[in-house]
């Protein structure tokens, strides 16, 4: 490893204190910590004709968890008003609500019913991912519902996120007071980061699709560069804002309105399941309301972009990549809606449908809560099943299980391993440690590939101990690589040592800790699942994605060429701050490692001017040629950088002629001083000149603006 630059309510623990009496005459008090998980569930009862049915009792429903019967504690019924007020409503209508803290939603404690015969909706707007057009509608959306469709049973709360999740506005029935909030949005506000994702996605950079636009615009870095070029915040951001809601045991449901989530970064499922799990656990449901409405896209694109450049317009590739593009926006939040019980609204231009629907599907309802009699906190799912014994003709909606809380203060050596386990084979994801990571593939045989693994994690999600002199935390990885069919094809398991003196301790929070591991695979298609857990606090953090090792050694009319590492960093072995000891032998045939230095991948590929880029990468079966019985490489390499599809500078080629058996090592390295700040999609062309075989490989990257210097000490 080298130094690089609230559980909800109805799953809380609830400790009992009970002092011994018998024992107080002898000055000694013993305290019995007994823990309990409380189990709300929302059940809507209706009969054949589709009215709810009222008047039931207890006894009339049966619980049962995993197929054991549980005793109900909780047992309310909220009646709900479906009738819109043509007034606004009275402040004598208004629920009491307990004063919140500030930018926060007021908790309840577990079994405590805060808002009776209420209906609980979130307004959540998404500015970063809205340009001022969609926010305006989104803004005029919520306040036709506040005039027209709000109901005396509707209580709403306002939540913005920009570069952070607020609470603008805690649940409240104050029709005045929610109308004030609404107007007073400042339009435009953050919508310079939905312009600038609505630019292109990674993928597309990658495979050289020309469908970029013309806008001049200069990069200045508006977040931390761990999260530039993932979406994962926004994830994390719903995340969040579910958690706040965890604590009430109504039934909820979050309208987001957004202009879509597309992937423009590493595609990180676990944040995605991690946000929907969430979501079922606190009874929140989400109505994803696409802002932008009903689009009629022209083939180049409407007056909001700049003019395309290249020949995409004319071969139809610039309209495929925007459709694909807007596709995908859509599809996540399909799958927000559809696996959380909620209706994604897209393609309409009525934009307050989206908040009606939400407001209808939160009928008259039941809420059940038990405490399991399954004191086990392992995480895995729990299913429930809910019966109504008088009448069982009735249609019952609810949730069908939850995952069990996880907790770690008090895990022993088999707890912890199996805690490992169980993230690993779960299907409840744990984001609370963030991680970034790349995959890169290296010819080791005609038959087999070396496939490097770069992990990054921020320095300031992790949390050192004094030992001594020194501060050190333990970082445990665990890895599994599988085939399409689920067979294991690799593994690796580490747990590394990490110690900071000094200087490199307080800077930390600043930095970012890189592990790098590596499996050898043959060509094909993988998926690899990863989960660091950091031993001083036992945050977890999981990671999934998908990734494929073409076949270099067969037939290719182009120049085999092996993935390209892109990076600022360059360390000695011996500055590690933690390791794993590796022998001789497997340090001389790692690509990345040369004369005692390791290369340190880049996975976020952000730079700065002061930085130099160092690009490697491996061409195989150079210099061929049937009439060459001993071929001698002759390679050609250069980078180009372009911006906004026009180059903006070119290195010199560097001719390569040295080569390690089929191997011909390609290693290039440009200062960035020279170049402006902002986007770029670097080119690496590699020529063999010999073999009369080419190939090029794209990435994008990001030059941040210079640090301001320091003034001088006086």
């Amino acid at each position: 490893m080298l130094l690089g630059a609230g559980a909800p309510a109805w799953l809380r623990a609830v400790p009992i204190l009970l002092a011994l009496s018998a024992l107080a005459q002898q000055q000694t008090e013993y305290r019995v910590s007994v823990t309990t998980n409380l189990v709300v569930v929302n059940v809507g009862v209706k009969d054949r004709h589709g009215r709810p049915l009222e008047g039931l009792k207890p006894t009339d429903f049966e619980v049962l968890e995993d197929g054991k019967a549980q005793k109900l504690s909780v047992f309310e019924y909220q009646r709900l008003e479906e009738a819109a007020e043509a007034a606004p409503a009275a402040p004598a209508a208004a629920a009491p609500a307990a004063p919140a803290a500030q930018g926060r939603i007021s908790a309840s404690s577990p079994g405590q019913v805060r808002y009776h015969d209420r209906r609980l909706l979130v307004l959540y707007f998404d500015f970063s991912a809205m340009e001022q057009p969609e926010q305006i509608r989104a803004r005029d959306a919520a306040l036709k519902f506040l005039e027209q469709q709000m109901t005396p049973a509707d209580m709403v709360a306002v939540m913005a996120f920009t570069n952070r999740l607020r609470v603008i506005e805690d649940f409240t029935a104050d029709r005045e007071a929610l109308t004030k909030t609404m107007q007073s949005f400042r339009i435009g506000e953050a919508s310079e980061l939905a312009a600038e994702a609505a630019t292109g996605t990674e993928e597309e950079i990658e495979e050289g699709e020309d469908a970029g636009e013309d806008t001049g615009a200069a990069f200045t870095a508006a977040d931390a560069e761990f999260n530039i070029f993932n979406t994962d915040r926004k994830l994390g951001a719903l995340e969040d804002a579910v958690r706040m809601l965890a604590s009430l045991p109504e039934k909820k449901a979050l309208v987001y309105f957004s202009a879509g989530v597309g992937r423009t970064g590493v595609e990180n499922q676990s944040q995605m399941r991690s946000t929907v799990n969430a979501a079922v656990r606190a009874n929140v449901s989400f109505y994803p309301v696409d802002a932008r409405g009903l689009m009629a896209s022209a083939p180049a694109g409407d007056a909001s972009r700049g003019g395309s450049r290249g020949s995409g317009i004319y071969s139809g590739q610039t309209q495929r990549s925007l459709r694909s593009r807007f596709m995908q926006q859509q599809e996540t939040l399909y799958t927000l809606a559809a696996d959380t019980g909620g209706k994604a609204l897209l393609d309409e231009n009525d934009l307050s449908v989206g908040i009606r629907q939400a407001q209808r599907d939160i009928s008259s309802y039941y809420i059940l809560g038990y405490y399991s009699t399954n004191p086990a906190q392992d995480g895995a799912w729990r299913r429930i099943r809910v019966r109504l014994l008088p009448q069982p003709q009735a249609r019952l909606d609810y949730r069908s299980g939850y995952f069990a809380p996880k907790e770690f203060r008090q895990f022993d050596a088999a707890d912890r391993e199996r805690q490992l386990e169980d993230a690993l084979a779960l299907g409840d994801p744990v984001t609370d440690l963030p991680l970034a990571l790349e995959v890169n593939y290296f010819r080791a045989s005609r038959d087999s590939y070396f496939i490097p693994l770069a992990v990054k994690i921020p320095g300031s999600a992790i949390k050192l101990a004094e030992v001594g002199r020194k501060d050190e935390t333990d970082i445990e990885f665990v890895a599994q690589v599988r085939d399409p069919k689920g067979r294991l094809m690799a593994s690796v398991r580490d747990s590394i040592k990490v110690r900071l003196r000094g200087d490199k301790a307080e800077r930390l929070a600043t930095r970012n800790l890189s592990y790098d591991t590596g499996f050898t695979l043959p060509a094909g298609e993988y998926s690899l699942k990863l989960v660091c857990r950091e031993n001083e606090t036992g945050k977890l953090g999981t990671f999934e994605t998908r990734f494929a090792v073409p076949n270099l050694a067969g037939s290719n009319p182009y120049l085999p060429l092996s993935s390209v590492v892109w990076s600022h960093q360059r360390e000695k072995l011996a500055a590690a701050v933690g390791r794993v000891r590796a022998d001789r032998k497997t340090m001389l045939a790692h690509p990345l490692i040369q004369e005692g230095q390791k290369l340190i991948p880049s996975v976020t590929r952000v730079f700065r001017p002061d930085q130099s880029l160092y690009v490697y990468a491996e061409a195989y079966d150079t210099g061929r040629q049937p009439a060459t019985p001993t071929p001698v490489p002759s390679v050609l390499a250069s980078l180009q950088f372009f911006r906004e599809n026009v180059k903006a500078f070119e290195t010199e080629p560097a001719r390569v002629s040295k080569a390690s058996g089929t191997r011909t090592p390609i290693e290039l390295s440009v200062p960035l001083a020279s170049l402006q700040p902002g986007r770029y999609t670097v080119q690496l062309s590699v020529v063999d000149e010999i073999g009369r075989k080419f190939a090029f490989v794209r990435a994008p990257i990001v030059i941040l603006e210079a640090r301001p210097a320091a003034p001088p000490a006086e």
